[in-house]
């Protein structure tokens, strides 16, 4: 039987490129990209302005790639957690987050992740692969709310620097006007900071970018071991290479630990290693997660720290928990259904 070549995250000229192959006229590859990225269909049956006998010659010969999720969880705050199964069995999770007039869909990378942060339930599993820009496309095409998204983050599962090629594909197809034609400024990159990877997002997109930082000095490398390879303080540096002061957006991600990074000796550092950036810090809540013996800054020291940063003039924000009883909050994402995980 033959495989159907799959067309969802294929560029322009990849797509014109199979379709003049099976005798369509080169045209016929925009017409594709504009149902599928503008009006949101995926059934070539219902592309009306193709032919119908090409239409028929299609749906034999290919097929779009949506993959809806297999579960959803919702949140009592809203929120909602998104599993995906692939084609090889393994599983991913996205989460919607609504917030007035904002609707953040935060999308995976990779199944696992080698970082092996201390608090992510992710980095639990290890690195089971990357996720191809089809894989990550979908998670954005194919949730409930779609149509109604205003933002991106890569902040699920997996380091994005560590599967760059495919998540700038898949960013392609997020801002370019034959894709969804949104500003990079509706789009946002989180990373632990993989020195290769960091530079060529930089050098390559103009979406925003978040760092998740979490400590100020070397005990960040108890917490985020990709430290040991690019420590905070060269990463700092090579930050301040670039200007944060127009389109793009610079922020850190703090999560704040009791007696670990919650002090006032710890604001004053973290304020005397970005000062001069043109960024703002989110303190984010830790959500404990099993076998990790760490625990929540109390909201009295979260708030303390947080005045603290600015009294030094840098923007800083308490960001709300969302999610957390339904496991879909900074750090709590997994591939929990490991009988469906293909080894």
């Amino acid at each position: 039987m033959q495989t159907k070549e799959e067309l969802l995250g294929k560029t322009p000229d990849e797509l014109k490129t199979l379709v003049v192959g099976w005798g369509m006229p080169a045209f016929t590859a925009r017409q594709i990209l504009k149902w599928i990225y503008e009006k949101h269909v995926f059934r070539f049956a219902d592309m009306s302005d193709i032919s119908k006998a090409n239409r028929e010659k299609l749906a034999t010969l290919a097929a779009i790639g949506i993959n809806p999720p297999v579960e959803t969880l919702t949140s009592a705050d809203g929120t909602e957690k998104y599993l995906f199964r692939l084609d090889d069995a393994r599983t991913v999770e996205a989460v919607y987050i609504p917030d007035k007039e904002r609707a953040t869909l935060c999308i995976s990378s990779q199944v696992g992740c080698r970082m092996g942060c201390l608090f992510c339930m992710t980095g639990k599993q290890g690195l089971q692969r990357n996720l191809a820009a089809a894989e990550i496309i979908n998670q954005i095409l194919s949730v409930p709310h779609s149509m109604e998204l205003t933002n991106i983050v890569y902040m699920g599962m997996g380091e994005p620097t560590d599967n760059l090629d495919e998540v700038l594909k898949s960013m392609e197809a997020v801002t370019a006007p034959w894709g969804l034609s949104w500003s990079p400024k509706r789009v946002t990159l989180s990373t632990v900071g993989v020195r290769k990877g960091l530079k060529r997002f930089l050098q390559e997109s103009k979406s925003h970018l978040a760092v998740s930082l979490h400590s100020p000095d070397m005990r960040r490398a108890e917490i985020i071991p990709a430290d040991r390879a690019f420590p905070a303080a060269d990463m700092i540096n090579m930050l301040r290479e670039y200007d944060f002061s127009h389109q793009r957006r610079l922020s850190f991600e703090y999560i704040m630990f009791a007696g670990v990074n919650d002090s006032l000796s710890d604001a004053e550092a973290l304020a005397h290693l970005i000062k001069g950036l043109d960024c703002r810090v989110n303190l984010i809540r830790y959500h404990a997660i099993p076998g990790v013996p760490l625990s929540c800054a109390s909201e009295k020291d979260m708030t303390m720290f947080r005045d603290a940063l600015n009294r030094k003039g840098i923007t800083a924000t308490i960001r709300a928990s969302r999610g957390e009883d339904i496991f879909a909050a900074c750090g709590m994402l997994s591939s929990r259904h490991k009988k469906h995980t293909a080894e």
